[in-house]
């Protein structure tokens, strides 16, 4: 990372949600306030309400179209509520401290660590001022707890930028129905996912290309993570009662091994597999590269639990240093088309090429926050569809 002043922001919740914060460069002046519960509520639900996360009781269908019709199908509503979100989250006296920073000319770093309540706040799009969100003035990652970035067994995969990349992108799934079909349209040519298919065409460490492949299973994958620069992967991920059960879905058929249970003729991945290992016998964690992107819904969702050991928290143990991931449920190209009140292209080619590019960079941290940063200001000036943040916002880095 770039030697510039960082903060790291714990959130806990108890009675009200509790705040601690510290410099990295002042590691003993730590400072805590809480705020009650009714302040920050009210922000909190109509986040829940606007997002295309299944509220209890609903479909995949009905979220996503609640969403696509709520506050993000409009500028100044979404306006509204980040800027609730902002006067609701961030502490007064941190706002202070991070705005004498800027006077000074210097960008901080804000390592946040989420509460199960705030899991899914979009600290990056929260709008702080007149045309300006967080992320404008500032870069943002997620810090993992203490017990995932200190554990005494967990590996740390050096960089190498030369290295190959292990790209699954949008890989059928045996037996798979629509819940778990396909998330991307077709690569059409000179689109922003043809162009990415292409260049990672050198970089890959199998035959072919990366995208709707078949042949991709937990076989194949595990053993070239181990000398990968990069793993990639775009698709599904499905969050069950415990973190540890979040579950990476690739071309597994029936008679790979596993933790899960075989679903209509495949086996999803979970977290607990690449923890332990996902063959019979003794533990045997999978390894890891330097830069992890798992780009579907709910990716990053372990900070809901109150124990947050998902798939973010495994590829940390395994070796990643940034796992790039996602907040909440994501729309797919289709669902798009389906639900949304205007047209709107397809927008996850677009945040997929900015992570891959970011990932490639000294800095995947500031590098996907100066892509979100050129989205909020077009969001903010023209309000068109393509730089929704239902996208852009979803995305955070886990670096630790």
């Amino acid at each position: 990372m770039v030697n510039r002043p960082t903060v790291q922001l714990k959130l806990v919740d108890a009675d009200g949600l509790f705040y601690s914060w510290r410099w990295e460069h002042d590691l003993g002046a730590i400072q805590n306030i809480m705020v009650e519960a009714g302040r920050v509520q009210p922000a909190l639900d109509a986040l829940a309400e606007a997002l295309p996360t299944p509220l209890p009781g609903e479909t995949v269908d009905q979220a996503l179209e609640r969403s696509l019709t709520g506050p993000f199908a409009d500028p100044e509503r979404e306006a509204g509520l980040s800027t609730a979100l902002a006067r609701s989250l961030i502490p007064y006296q941190l706002a202070m401290e991070l705005n004498a920073l800027l006077e000074q000319g210097l960008r901080p770093h804000v390592r946040i660590q989420p509460s199960p309540s705030t899991s899914q706040v979009p600290w990056e799009s929260l709008r702080v001022d007149e045309g300006e969100r967080f992320v404008t003035n500032a870069d943002v990652s997620i810090l993992p707890p203490a017990t995932v970035r200190n554990a005494p067994e967990r590996r740390k995969s050096e960089w190498n930028p030369a290295g190959p990349v292990v790209a699954v992108l949008d890989p059928k799934v045996p037996g798979a129905g629509r819940d778990l079909g396909a998330v991307l349209d077709e690569a059409i040519p000179d689109s922003d996912l043809s162009r990415l298919i292409d260049s990672l065409k050198d970089r890959l460490p199998f035959n072919g290309e990366a995208f709707r492949r078949t042949d991709l299973d937990r076989d194949k994958i595990e053993p070239l993570l181990t000398d990968a620069a990069r793993f990639l992967y775009v698709g599904h991920v499905t969050i069950a009662k415990h973190g540890l059960d979040a579950r990476l879905h690739l071309s597994c058929g029936p008679t790979t091994t596993g933790r899960a249970a075989v679903v209509n003729g495949h086996r999803p991945l979970t977290a607990a597999d690449i923890l332990l290992g996902h063959r019979p016998g003794a533990v045997n964690g999978w390894s890891m590269p330097n830069r992890v992107a798992l780009i579907a819904c709910e990716s990053g969702g372990e900070v809901r639990f109150a124990e947050p050991v998902g798939l973010v928290a495994a590829a940390l143990h395994a070796g990643a240093r940034y796992v790039t991931a996602t907040r909440w449920t994501l729309p797919t190209d289709e669902g798009l088309r389906r639900f949304s009140p205007t047209p709107t292209p397809p927008l996850l080619p677009e945040a997929i090429a900015a992570v891959n590019t970011a990932h490639d960079s000294p800095d995947p941290v500031a590098a996907l926050n100066a892509w979100q940063r050129t989205k909020a200001a077009a969001w903010e000036s023209k309000g068109h569809p393509k730089d929704n943040p239902i996208i852009w916002a979803a995305l955070a880095t886990t670096f630790g």
